[in-house]
């Protein structure tokens, strides 16, 4: 019993298996082509983490191998990550820490554990619809936050200037003031550097630019000897598999209260990021994904960079797409992938410590860029202007406050959207159409061909002393006094008076305790007027609902209609066999 249970929760090669022959060699190929873009890139997160530059290379090591082995998408790329990256360094600027000391790394490592096991009790809990509390929306707004804090951040190094500490404000102000002792050569090898990578990427989106563009660098630095012109080169990197452990840090209740938040804030960055890209791939397609499931692979990931000295990994958008695009259908991508490190940490380190960190900064400025999502800004702002003004908000957090405080921001500004979309819902009646029967007409709306003048009262009745109203959210403490309002309004206005007031229930999933007491003072309010409170379309776990309120006590035994026809009928004959004309 143990070890099935065991097997659920901990599934081997979902992404891999089943494995057709005919395929083998297209993933391969893609988990090299993999390898070729994203190497220079993971070298550039350890700038933006302030971790040593050979933690990013761990990073497509043991990370990589363990959600292959246990995620359960096909296609999701997971490695380093920008955003999460930022986060993490956000977080330890303000311990006081020299930036990639080893005190630093190890608490590097000490966040993506943390996060490794919010993500297993996420798992055991079934959490995974914590993934859609980030809207996709916000999350848009916070990667161009990002982008544009990460692209700054990068400026005084592609100038040969002293990084500087502050906000993204301050640097711009520092690198202005500083501007005339930049390093010229410098500057030449960042120019050069992002004009190697924009121009292979418009000659062929699979060219690996960032690769050609370090490989240059490196030719560059080490035949000109830019290093006595004024250029920083990386210097040191050691070869070799990393040390496996738990970060050697003083555990104490103190530290954890200061990582803990960080490290939720990642948690939720993680499954909203992974579960966006992992959903959409599935649907390209055509298959099954669980993202309680995946939880697992992501989880085990960053076990694995927290025991093999490196910092916090995510689901990565851009990577799935490179492996999508180049043929990749199964995680023996990022198996190859993951073999290609492993041969350039045994055999190709003592290239990587000529490279100039100017053409390293200019490699992440790129990636920042392409963060800044301008199309996208612009898409939300045509469709719906107020959750453009969120993500907007939400990226000027990130730019002039801070990562971690805008990952809350994003989700209290998440809930507060959907909140306020339930808390004035656009309700309506059911009314009469001479061309299709019956349609739903908004409150306080004109039908179609009654001109201009005013709407007679008895058009909003489906029959003289009948009328139907849609709620069209679940009832909840928030839209309880709408609903009372609405339902007062319509029936002092009603001409002839009621006899039927029909609450239409096929979108109201859930009452709630003041939404019950709401429907009891409603039925009170009705019956006094003479008016008999009916409902339709009502689902079985609301009528069940509704039976725990004692609400259906109130009501007649014959008050809960499975159809809006049947309401009708049901009316027309009592109407007809009372007489009423």
């Amino acid at each position: 019993m143990a070890t099935r249970k065991q097997s659920r929760i901990f599934p081997l090669f979902q992404g891999l298996l089943p494995l057709r022959h005919e395929q083998v060699t297209p993933d391969i190929l893609a988990g090299i082509t993999l390898a070729a873009l994203a190497l220079p890139e993971v070298l550039g997160y350890t700038k933006i983490a302030g971790t040593p530059v050979i933690t990013g290379i761990y990073t497509m090591l043991l990370p990589m191998l363990l959600y292959g082995a246990f995620g359960a998408s096909r296609h999701l790329v997971v490695g380093a990550d920008s955003a999460t990256a930022a986060i993490v360094a956000a977080c330890l600027s303000g311990l006081s820490l020299v930036r990639g000391s080893a005190e630093w790394l190890a608490l590097a490592q000490a966040l993506a554990l943390l996060a490794a096991g919010l993500l297993l009790l996420a798992r055991v809990l079934r959490l995974g619809f914590l993934a859609d509390f980030l809207s996709r929306t916000v999350l848009t707004g916070f990667l161009t936050g990002v982008g544009i804090q990460v692209a700054v951040g990068q400026l005084p190094d592609m100038v040969g200037l002293p990084a500087t500490h502050g906000g993204t404000a301050a640097k711009l102000l520092n690198l202005i003031a500083h501007a005339g002792e930049a390093n010229l050569p410098s500057l030449g090898v960042a120019a050069a550097t992002l004009a190697v990578i924009v121009g292979a990427h418009a000659l062929s989106k699979k060219a690996p630019g960032a690769l050609i563009a370090v490989a240059g660098a490196i030719f560059a630095a080490w035949f000109f000897h830019l290093d006595q012109l004024g250029v920083k080169l990386l210097g040191s990197v050691p070869s070799g598999l990393p040390s496996f452990g738990l970060p050697h840090i003083p555990w104490n209740w103190s530290l954890i209260q200061h990582l803990l938040p960080t490290a939720a804030g990642m948690f939720v960055v993680i499954l909203a990021q992974s579960a966006a890209t992992s959903r959409a791939f599935a649907a390209i397609e055509n298959e099954r994904f669980d993202e309680n499931t995946d939880i697992t692979g992501l989880a085990l990931a960053n076990l694995g960079a927290a025991l093999s000295g490196t910092f916090v990994v995510n689901g990565s958008p851009t990577k799935t797409q490179m492996v999508h695009s180049a043929g990749g259908r199964s995680q023996l991508a990022q198996f190859a992938a993951s073999f290609i490190a492993l041969l350039v940490l045994l055999f190709f380190t003592r290239p990587l410590e000529l490279l100039p960190e100017a053409a390293l900064a200019a490699i992440i400025l790129r990636i920042g860029a392409d963060l800044v999502d301008i199309q996208g800004m612009r898409r939300i702002f045509s469709a719906r202007p107020s959750e453009f003004w969120i993500a907007l908000v939400t990226a000027l957090t990130v730019v002039f406050v801070g990562v971690e405080q805008s990952i809350v921001l994003a989700v209290v500004l998440s809930l507060l959207d959907h909140t306020r979309q339930g808390y004035r819902p656009h309700n309506c009646l059911i009314v009469r159409d001479a061309a299709h029967g019956l349609r739903a007409l908004a409150i306080g709306a004109r039908p179609h061909g009654t001109g201009q003048g005013a709407l007679p009262p008895s058009s909003l009745q489906v029959e003289p002393g009948l009328m139907i109203f849609r709620f069209t959210h679940s009832i909840y403490y928030a839209n309880t006094e709408l609903l009372s309002g609405q339902v007062t309004e319509l029936v002092a206005a009603a001409a002839p008076p009621l006899q039927w007031f029909c609450i239409d229930a096929a979108a109201i999933d859930d009452v709630d305790f003041t939404g019950a007491a709401c429907l009891r003072a409603v039925h009170d309010t009705l019956k006094k007027a003479g008016v008999e409170l009916i409902f339709a379309h009502v689902s079985d776990q609301v009528r069940t609902t509704l039976e725990k309120y004692q609400i259906t006590g109130l009501l007649d035994k014959d008050a809960l209609f499975d159809s809006l026809r049947t309401v009708i009928h049901a009316y027309t004959r009592i109407r007809g066999d009372s007489g009423v004309k």
